[in-house]
């Protein structure tokens, strides 16, 4: 019989820098996990990716044991370390941090496209080239 699902947390965390502090602790402290033991296997299995912000999911049973499952890095955060920004835009109509080619708005798509809502690479494109445009990245 399977598990009863008690809740389900979204975190976006640094790769390989989880710990007992804020937004971690709070967040899975209130539900009785053992946070030590999900920081260690967090880090463990993002050590790789060192650097990049990797959400996870995680699912919370009644009896207060978890897994949890990590994603690809969001798309804002794979386009500023395709550009080489710091951050986005603060005014995207008058400040625009650089230019990105298609294909490597296309290479981002296809990285992410286990996480987008579609399966269509055109569509992936064109989510990725929005997620751009809001940062103040054009798109050439």
């Amino acid at each position: 019989m399977a598990k009863k699902i008690r809740k389900v947390i979204r975190l976006q965390i640094p790769a390989g820098k989880a710990s007992p502090a804020p937004p971690v602790g709070p967040a899975l402290g209130q539900h009785g996990i053992n946070i030590m033991a999900f920081c260690k296997e967090y880090n463990e299995r993002t050590a790789s990716q060192e650097g990049f912000i990797v959400p996870a999911e995680i699912t919370i049973y009644v009896d207060r044991s978890f897994t949890f499952v990590t994603k690809m890095p969001p798309a804002s955060d794979l386009l500023r370390r395709a550009l080489g920004a710091d951050k986005g835009s603060g005014d995207v109509r008058q400040d625009r941090i650089g230019e990105l080619g298609r294909d490597k708005i296309h290479d981002i798509a296809k990285s992410k496209m286990a996480d987008l809502n579609t399966t269509d690479i055109d569509k992936a494109v064109s989510i990725i080239e929005g997620t751009a445009r809001s940062m103040g990245i054009e798109v050439r």
